[in-house]
């Protein structure tokens, strides 16, 4: 028998800037989260080798996150040193210490042990994004212009709300997503709608049980024209029954994304969800 321990499964929580990142996948000679967050988890645990990381959400280069979820495993004699002299829990310590770490442009928010069966990828029951357009360029919040869409004009949010309420459900959203060899593009959009923020901006919220490559912005894409009165209220679902990518539709900025929420099952449920996601959607994109 090893004597190695078993190792300990922590869960992060963390948010970022995603202006000066290469998306979140660890990339040779690119500026990642995932490369920050594991040279960060490395100095702190002092491990011989780079710390790994399974992310709920691999978002794309330029993409924001406020509630991002990763976990990790770690040897636990290195995890019971985290705290120093200091009469800190090893959580609160780690975290603590990343922030200490990790460039201004990412902000660990907690560090917990995970429950049994937690997997931040595979257990998560839903993600939440949302997509932040100005169609009034005048009344653009210039401090707001790294995570905000300036439209070319005037956009009918009842339009947009009707045309997007057009692909909420299960379907194959292949027409949204950049293929993947072996990976599926079914998918079921849990809520898709826009409103209009206090200060003007038009607010997207997307909703689905996860997302394909590129999916989100592709979908915000679909209904852009019809609030600009270029397409018909029917023309997203139209797309969507094509199941093949339409040159019309066009994937939109991706500073205007931010990846809002992850959500889980109760604790009791973590180790079937993930079981359930593996078994359909091997392997899961963004």
């Amino acid at each position: 028998m090893s004597d190695q321990p078993a190792p300990v499964r922590l869960r992060i929580d963390l948010a970022y800037d995603g202006g000066d990142f290469s998306g979140w996948a660890a990339q040779p000679s690119l500026r990642t989260v995932e490369g920050e967050l594991s040279a960060a988890l490395t100095t702190l645990l002092r491990s011989p080798e780079p710390v790994r990381l399974t992310v709920a959400g691999r978002t794309d280069a330029g993409v924001h996150a406020r509630g991002q979820v990763a976990h990790v495993d770690v040897d636990p004699r290195s995890w019971a040193r985290v705290p120093g002299r200091s009469d800190r829990t090893p959580e609160v310590a780690a975290a603590s210490r990343l922030r200490g770490i990790l460039p201004a442009d990412i902000v660990v928010r907690s560090v917990s042990r995970a429950p049994e069966g937690f997997d931040a990828r595979f257990s998560a029951t839903q993600r939440r994004y949302l997509y932040r357009i100005c169609d009034d360029a005048a009344g653009l919040d210039p401090l707001r212009r790294h995570d905000t869409v300036v439209a070319r004009g005037a956009l009918d949010v009842a339009a947009m709300n009707a045309a997007a309420a057009g692909l909420v459900g299960l379907n194959d959203f292949a027409a949204f997503c950049k293929k993947r060899e072996g990976a599926t593009t079914v998918r079921t959009l849990l809520d898709y709608s826009w409103r209009r923020l206090d200060d003007g901006v038009l607010a997207g919220t997307v909703v689905a049980d996860a997302f394909c490559h590129s999916m989100v912005r592709a979908l915000v894409g679909a209904v852009v024209p019809v609030g600009e009165g270029r397409r018909e209220v029917g023309f997203p679902a139209e797309v969507l029954r094509g199941r093949v990518r339409d040159p019309r539709v066009t994937v939109m900025p991706a500073h205007g994304l931010s990846l809002e929420e992850v959500s889980y099952p109760p604790d009791a449920e973590l180790a079937a969800r993930a079981d359930e996601a593996r078994a359909t959607r091997e392997p899961l994109p963004e």
